[in-house]
């Protein structure tokens, strides 16, 4: 029992030796980088390699942190720090982050964004404009041609993007202007497109660029009452970019009017009906040097998606093979290893030091079992407004306070384990109480301690995947790209790597746990 205790003694030595050296490296990993953020749509994820691969191209180092989440969790990041710059639209900019009004033209936006140490410019060259639709056919049987129309049919179901239903610019002023009646439902804006083809709703808010639209036999409702304002992409960045990273900046400026609505409807179209990567798409568009030839090429695109359709399976094993798998199976295992071990650095010793006292050990669990009660992403929108930042380490924070409380009971319930007998033995022999636990009580314990961080790594496994919501890596990134992208294919893929990390930490503490009993009958 004494070798299993200094065993374990030594490995949470090296586990706070390992964290200690590996932890700081992730604050200075990102130095000197351009850091481009994107938000959670198709059309973002390409514009933020574009942005990326021509920075890159003028000789800048360069990262790239994709579907980050909604416009606040973005501009946020970019606001903090964490990114650099991300494509982003003048409405949004004036009516969400400035909340100014639609007639803000690029010069009184970037007035207003200079108190926030932001900046507005380079135009891309299309508007990206918030708009309703319906099907084609179903319309023409109502007679329905602009929200106007819309607004006599109240008993139509709506499924709206959450962001847009919360929106100053979204389905609350919409509904007012036009007066809409109904209750619309929230759902992901990717997952929406199949509802809508499915018969699940009849109307949903689209961007005007989306490659489904014409695909799915959609019909756009005239803003007949011009509600929307105009969606110009620019470049939303921070003032000091141009001075840290001036030829990355230089060759950004001469992204400016490129990109027309017709090549941003191509390239989306790759994306969301031919599968192609978001790098590649961006590579190809900045290799062909003009926005005509992709436009052109956008009826090719289409052709294509029919000629080279593959079966599910093909489609799964092609994305779980993928060239990322080992670095996001990488970035998963560094989360929740490093959630897990502080954790347990804290977790387990805490224990030690509140079972004589009840009453503390009362209050410390309770706590502990009332944090694990708060979801998820409720938890990290929490910690990124308080951390101020996004990311690994919100998300590291959040995994390591799910992960405390079954190592913290755990350590309990084993030191209670321990027979009252043992403990009056070992006063009789006259050892010190620190002693009794290191010989006696915390042996008996260890197999029920290596429980509780079996399941908190059980949960960290499967918690982790919600960490991409908030750019900080690992295989949730297959799945929040899966949802923007309607690609079931992607999102197993990447839960099913997730549930082999599951599988294979269980396999490891179940060979841990025989160890320990072995070792204890000895």
């Amino acid at each position: 029992m004494r070798c299993t205790t200094r065993l374990f003694s030594r490995a949470l030595m090296v586990m706070g030796f390992c964290l200690a050296i590996f932890v700081p490296a992730l604050a200075h990993a990102q130095e000197g980088e351009l850091k481009v953020g994107s938000k959670r749509f198709t059309e973002s994820y390409i514009l933020a390699e574009v942005i990326a691969q021509t920075a890159q191209a003028a000789g800048g180092k360069t990262r790239v942190l994709q579907g980050l989440g909604n416009t606040a969790i973005v501009f946020e990041a970019l606001r903090s720090g964490q990114i650099d710059v991300y494509g982003e639209y003048t409405g949004t900019i004036a009516l969400e982050i400035v909340k100014g009004d639609a007639t803000m033209n690029l010069a009184a936006i970037n007035q207003a964004l200079v108190p926030l140490g932001l900046g507005a410019a380079v135009p891309l060259g299309f508007n990206d404009g918030y708009a309703l639709a319906m099907r084609r056919a179903q319309a023409d049987e109502l007679g329905i041609k602009t929200l106007s129309d819309l607004a006599k049919h109240p008993t139509l179901k709506l499924g709206l993007s959450n962001e847009f239903i919360g929106r100053a610019d979204g389905w609350k002023g919409l509904a007012a202007r036009y007066q809409l009646g109904g209750q619309p439902i929230g759902l992901d804006h990717g997952l929406a497109y199949d509802a809508i083809a499915q018969k699940q709703i009849d109307v949903m808010d689209i961007y005007t660029t989306d490659a489904k639209i014409d695909h799915l036999g959609l019909l756009v409702l005239q803003d007949d009452q011009a509600y929307f304002p105009r969606y110009d992409a620019v470049l939303l960045y921070r003032l000091d970019l141009p001075q840290k990273h001036p030829a990355a900046w230089a060759a950004l400026q001469k992204l400016e009017g490129r990109i027309n609505e017709a090549t941003m409807i191509a390239m989306n179209a790759q994306a969301e009906l031919a599968s192609q990567p978001f790098d590649a798409i961006a590579r190809q568009f900045l290799v062909q040097n003009t926005a005509q030839a992709l436009a052109g090429g956008q009826q090719a695109t289409l052709q294509k998606v029919g000629k080279t359709s593959q079966s599910f399976g093909a489609q799964l094993w092609q994305r779980l093979i993928g060239d990322d798998l080992w670095r996001l199976t990488w970035q998963h295992l560094v989360l929740v290893l490093v959630s897990v071990g502080v954790a347990t650095l804290l977790a387990v010793p805490l224990g030690v030091l509140l079972f004589p006292h009840p009453k503390l050990r009362a209050l410390a669990l309770g706590t502990a079992g009332v944090l694990q009660t708060i979801p998820s992403l409720a938890l990290l929108a929490v910690l990124i407004a308080v951390l101020g930042v996004i990311g690994r380490w919100p998300a590291l924070l959040a995994l390591m306070v799910y992960s405390v409380l079954p190592i913290l009971s755990n350590t309990v319930a084993g030191l209670s384990e321990v027979p009252p007998g043992l403990r009056n033995a070992a006063l009789a022999l006259g050892m010190t109480p620190g002693q009794r636990m290191g010989a006696i009580e915390l042996p008996i314990a260890l197999p029920t301690v290596m429980a509780g961080i079996r399941t908190a790594s059980a949960i960290a496994i499967g918690t982790a995947t919600i960490a991409a919501f908030i750019g900080a890596g690992g295989l949730g990134e297959r799945i929040v790209t899966g949802l923007a992208l309607n690609d079931s294919a992607l999102m197993l893929a990447g839960a099913l790597p997730a549930a082999g990390l599951a599988l294979c930490s269980e396999l490891f503490f179940e060979a841990v746990d025989r160890y320990l009993r072995r070792s204890k009958r000895i």
